[in-house]
């Protein structure tokens, strides 16, 4: 039940002067002395507002009228904005959403980690539009309409789907064709019993993950290859759980897809449930940063943790004398040695360990590494960077996903390890969206 606050936010509009900008792309007033988080509102704007909800320490609203507009305020691309939890950023011009990702990143190395780098970096960017490979897309039947929802939640209330006919930040093919998505699953005998649509693309194909809850019929089946044949897409089913996950068409041997790093010469195999990088274009100039600040050479030996399907490792093995990747997932260890066959690097061994725990280090005592890679999830890595001299790298670099545990493994390496923080900087892995990708390189101190 809604607390009584909740219910009694009153519903006029109010006037707000908005000070700055929120780390989840809101705008922040002070109303009353009272912090209040608006969506929709930008730093320096003069707004009207709603309140949505009121708490203890803070207000949430969202805008009704801009009065006042910033400079960097733009008409957003997509139509659907408005409703689409999918992006949060698009009234906010490409420049100063990347400059935001910047500031709010400096603000938490400071804050919580206590540090400040020597060098903030460029910003990493590539197109705004089309870029997302991964997605997970949620399907509805509704059937007062007889017709299927297909796309992202609402961002008012996330128990519903917002309709949408088109996505400019997904992947072009499937953006082309979500009306046809909806048309498919319309034509469906059991219509509702499809609950989401994954979708995974490499450089050449796209796949797409059907979730159904019941059965397939023939009819049903012959939609489904029809639909692959027109959009050239590869359909893949899932009854059950992810493993459940099979290539329905087109019948080949290969399940996989794939995508390239020409300038490192490299090929990488995936299944479409795999972890991937969301956008691959920037996942390429990533690689080749991560690549920089390692400065390998030929007699480096470099460990990579949290390494999925060898993403860093592999272009790393290219330069030094031995790579270990090491991940929490068999079946992506099993991966990441495919590629490696697949590309002919034979000085790179992966194993499989949980690294939320520091056994690694362990079971590789007997290994000299003289740099350390960390790609870890949202939660960070502090396990392992508070035994991280147990290995002493010369050099450490993080990318991170979550600018906050960064900032929190940081104050370890630096204030308790003694690493220097030299460089960081911001990456725009998902444009339009308040998501902070980040960069950094540890050295040993003096």
């Amino acid at each position: 039940m809604r607390n009584r606050k909740q219910r009694m936010v009153s519903q006029i509009p109010v006037r707000a002067e908005v000070t700055h900008f929120s780390h989840d792309g809101r705008g922040i007033a002070h109303i009353d002395g009272k912090t209040t988080f608006i969506r929709g509102a930008l730093a320096h704007e003069e707004v009207m507002f709603r309140r949505l909800r009121s708490k203890k320490q803070y207000d949430e609203g969202e805008v009704l009228e801009v009065l006042r507009a910033s400079p960097h305020r733009v008409e957003p691309k997509c139509p659907h904005y408005t409703m689409c939890g999918g992006c949060s950023l698009q009234h906010l011009d490409e420049a100063m959403q990347i400059h935001e990702k910047q500031d709010w990143l400096a603000n938490l190395l400071e804050r919580i980690g206590h540090v400040t780098p020597e060098t903030f970096l460029a910003p990493l960017t590539s197109e705004a539009w089309h870029y997302r490979n991964k997605a997970r897309l949620s399907v509805r039947y509704v059937e007062k309409k007889g017709s299927t929802l297909v796309g992202f939640r609402e961002r008012n209330n996330p128990r519903f789907i917002t309709d949408i006919q088109e996505c400019p930040v997904l992947h072009p093919r499937v953006d082309a064709h979500l009306v046809d998505l909806r048309r498919l699953i319309d034509s469906f005998a059991a219509p509702a019993s499809i609950a989401q649509i994954e979708v995974a693309a490499g450089d050449e194909d796209v796949g797409l993950i059907f979730r159904h809850m019941t059965p397939l019929t023939d009819a049903d089946k012959a939609q489904l290859r029809l639909f692959a044949d027109e959009t050239q897409m590869s359909i893949y089913l899932q009854p059950a759980g992810p493993d459940s996950i099979t290539l329905f068409y087109p019948e080949k041997a290969d399940p996989y897809l794939y995508y390239e790093l020409p300038d490192e010469g490299l090929r990488f195999a995936f299944h479409p449930r795999d972890f991937t990088q969301i956008n691959m274009r920037l996942n390429r100039l990533m690689i080749q940063q991560a690549m920089d600040l390692l400065a390998l050479k030929s007699d480096d030996r470099l460990l990579d943790l949290f390494c999925g399907l060898g993403n860093f490792s592999l272009p790393a093995a290219r330069r030094c004398a031995k790579v270990i990747g090491v991940e929490g997932s068999d079946e992506m260890v099993g991966r990441a040695t495919m590629n490696a066959r697949l590309n002919h690097l034979d000085h790179v061994d992966f194993y499989c360990a949980d690294l939320t725990k520091t056994d690694i280090f362990e079971q590789l005592q007997s290994e000299r590494f003289t740099h350390l890679l960390i790609d870890p999830p949202r939660t960070g890595a502090l396990e392992i960077v508070r035994e991280v001299n147990r290995i002493s790298p010369q050099r450490i670099v993080y990318v991170s996903c979550n600018p906050a545990t960064l900032a929190r493994d940081a104050d370890v390496l630096v204030n308790q390890h003694g690493y220097e923080l030299k460089a960081v900087g911001v990456m725009d892995m998902f444009p339009h969206t308040a998501h902070v990708e980040s960069i950094a390189l540890f050295t040993q101190g003096r």
